[in-house]
């Protein structure tokens, strides 16, 4: 299920919440990836934010960014899940580390597990969204 993205705009005291509402989003991030709505996710970046995927280009804004994470979920990538381990934050930027785990579906049915790091951007634009992310594997290559 997913919350609405205006969830996260600012109240009152609109700094108090930054850690709460990163998390929030970093769920959404998740569930959004896990049921394939590449459209939902690319919509929580920044219109001018940058992917930087594992041994890939970068993707810049959403049409490329949503591509890229489209193609992860065509290469077999599933059940992702992310815990937020630190946030940080000044003004209307935020820093987020975590770490990730995900399940790789083989083309011959079998599953391998990755789990690694990652660290995003987020800018409040009227609501938090990604400006940068990237991630890396704590495992050595999978051969898929």
């Amino acid at each position: 299920m997913y919350r609405s993205f205006s969830n996260s705009a600012p109240s009152g005291n609109q700094y108090a919440d930054v850690e709460s509402a990163v998390r929030g989003l970093t769920l959404d991030y998740c569930t959004a990836f896990n049921t394939g709505n590449c459209d939902q996710l690319a919509a929580m970046f920044a219109p001018e934010a940058i992917l930087m995927p594992p041994m890939r280009e970068p993707a810049f804004g959403r049409k490329a960014i949503e591509g890229v994470l489209r193609s992860y979920r065509d290469e077999g990538y599933e059940d992702l899940r992310m815990e937020t381990t630190r946030v940080e934050y000044a003004g209307d930027l935020a820093i987020e580390l975590g770490r990730y785990t995900a399940a790789i579906l083989r083309s011959n049915g079998t599953s391998v597990a990755d789990r690694g790091k990652y660290m995003r951007a987020w800018r409040r634009l009227g609501v938090w969204m990604i400006v940068a992310h990237s991630w890396s594997s704590n495992l050595p290559s999978i051969d898929k």
